[in-house]
């Protein structure tokens, strides 16, 4: 189902709870919403009101992927950059690493499997921007 965007920083400002093989539909609604936002490249489910780890985010082929309880284990090559968010109307500059690697969890079935990964790039400062968002920092 598509979602509302929230701008409420009471909201988007909370840390994120602990998400569960129960939020699959959380995974489903933050695809749909994302999907109708037109360039859209990811979000949080904070954003739209949810405030538990899942975030939902478009690789560089555009190809939509759900990550549960993402964390950043490592980042290489700190840069300044500047980005926007769907939460805000401003761009801000922040400090992005240009590779990173993320512990998540993912669904397959009705259950939550841990992964790792590394990414690069403009996928690398998107899941950066919603592990923030997870730990209810606002850029």
């Amino acid at each position: 189902m598509i979602r509302e965007l929230i701008h409420d920083d009471e909201i988007l400002g909370k840390r994120c709870e602990v998400a569960t093989a129960e939020d699959a539909p959380l995974a489903q609604d933050l695809l749909d919403t994302l999907e109708s936002i037109e360039d859209g490249g990811c979000i949080a489910a904070n954003q739209i009101g949810v405030t538990k780890a899942v975030i939902a985010y478009k690789d560089d082929n555009g190809k939509a992927h759900v990550m549960f309880n993402p964390k950043i284990l490592l980042g290489l090559r700190a840069q300044k950059t500047q980005e926007g968010c769907l939460s805000r109307e401003e761009v801000v500059k922040v400090t992005r690493y240009a590779k990173v690697k993320v512990q998540f969890e993912e669904l397959n079935g009705d259950v939550l499997v841990q992964r790792k990964r590394d990414f690069m790039g403009w996928t690398a400062q998107m899941i950066q921007h919603m592990v923030d968002h997870c730990n209810g920092k606002l850029v």
